[in-house]
């Protein structure tokens, strides 16, 4: 802008100088005008042209990704005038962590395009917008730099990291005398409940096919849950009981993703909620793939509930649910034991995830097994991750209550802590990397 206002006086200085100051070479100072103020207008029009008729588009391979894994987007640029693009700025302001859009583009040629892909490495959940787009411009002599700004959005789903759980065996909730639990469902299961007529949509592996031989029209099995009862998982979204510390991801290496070697280890961030959300997103996908009805509650700002059911849709649901929840509630652990506990069925599997060291969430807990319910405690250790009380108390009640626990702490490989239950306050854990739990 300098540069502009320097010429505009300039040229100013021309035509004053040409009009009231030069007598004896007046032809050639209004020639000095003349060629300033084409200079000008010819600038002026090629900036301005510079940031009209060109199309941006923006393709999203796909609205959701996981920590860990690479989410892509293609860029493409079109000259949709006759003129050549002597060079463009296109600038992205995602707030994608690590999305490194933003080009510079040479010589786009008269009704020309340019592509390039992005790859970007999760390394936070979330909900993120992709966008708005800048265009930047000038003239030849770069004296009127142009913006033009496409304000087209779009957003991304990022969900939590997820480990295989190999070594995790919690108890079983198992129904009463094995019987089949009469809830019709439309998974095929090893249970036939009866037979009914094909409608459409049925698939043909449900057919069968004595019966249809016999009737003479295709009839189909319909089929019951399996005798196992559900798994519910509980966790603490208590603001006052989570604890953080300041992280900003890091900068990983500008090289195209195509030309790794080795995708980066990832390593979650200092925060008990990242760790529990992560632990609650392994644990669902661990019993959803053992064809288990998996369930989710949480009291943040809201009451987060996700009914039991089973299947890639039921992983899809928790996995979106995590990806943005918060530790935003006020209702202690304890309260929300004791209210949800009153719902859950005799056998039911409850895992109880928190980095709460207050007591009174072990007596809720002990309060709900009273009932029949099978309860597992994963304990986040606040401690590790910054000023909080030791859960070496809460384990020794948890332990005397005869609940099964896992501890996890601060950088240690979260499949390694769901593999080995702990069995004495102060019993030493495995310290593996974090990140090695993430290495895909």
């Amino acid at each position: 802008m300098r540069r502009s206002w320097w010429i505009l006086l300039l040229w100013l200085a021309s035509v004053v100088f040409a009009v009231f100051v030069a007598e004896r070479n007046r032809t050639l100072a209004f020639s000095i005008v003349y060629l300033l103020t084409a200079i000008i207008v010819f600038t002026f029009l090629w900036s301005w042209a510079n940031v009209n008729w060109v199309r941006i588009n923006r393709y999203t391979r796909a609205r959701r990704a996981q920590v860990g894994r690479l989410a892509e987007e293609q860029f493409e640029v079109v000259n949709l005038s006759r003129l050549p693009k002597l060079w463009l700025e296109v600038l992205d302001h995602s707030e994608l962590p690590n999305h490194h859009a933003s080009r510079v583009l040479n010589t786009l040629g008269p009704r020309g395009s340019r592509r390039w892909v992005v790859r970007t490495l999760c390394l936070q959940r979330g909900r993120f917008r992709l966008g708005p787009l800048t265009l930047i411009s000038s003239d030849p002599l770069g004296l009127f730099p142009r913006q033009r700004r496409l304000p087209a959005t779009s957003t991304i789903v990022v969900y939590p990291a997820t480990v295989e759980l190999p070594g995790f065996t919690p108890p079983s909730g198992l129904l009463p005398g094995g019987d089949a639990m009469r809830r019709r469902t439309h998974y095929v299961t090893t249970n036939v409940s009866g037979v009914r007529d094909y409608v459409p949509g049925d698939s043909f592996n449900r057919i069968h096919w004595p019966s249809t031989a016999r009737t003479g029209r295709l009839i189909v099995k319909e089929f019951e849950l399996d005798p196992i009862a559900d798994v519910w998982i509980l966790l603490d979204l208590d603001r006052s009981v989570h604890v953080s510390q300041p992280w900003t991801p890091p900068d990983l290496d500008r090289t195209p993703a195509a030309l790794w070697q080795e995708r980066p280890a990832l390593q979650l961030p200092p925060s008990t909620l990242e760790y529990a959300v992560t632990v609650a997103a392994s644990l669902a996908r661990h019993f959803l793939l053992e064809n288990r009805s998996v369930g989710l509650i949480g009291h943040s700002v809201h009451r987060e509930l996700i009914q039991a059911d089973r299947g890639e849709r039921q992983l899809t649901r928790v996995l979106e649910t995590l990806a943005v929840i918060a530790a935003g509630g006020r209702v202690p652990f304890a309260q929300v034991l004791a209210t949800e506990g009153e719902h859950l069925a005799r056998h039911t599997t409850l895992l109880a995830i928190t980095p709460s060291c207050d007591l009174g969430w072990v007596a809720a807990l002990r309060d709900v097994g009273r009932r029949g319910v099978r309860s597992v405690a994963i304990q986040i250790a606040a401690n590790t991750f910054g000023s909080a009380p030791s859960h070496e108390q809460v384990v020794a009640e948890l332990l005397a209550s005869g609940i099964a626990t896992y501890v996890i702490s601060y950088g240690q490989d979260i499949a390694a802590a769901l593999s080995q239950r702990v069995t004495s306050v102060g019993a030493p854990a495995s310290n593996g990397s974090a990140s090695s739990a993430f290495r895909r």
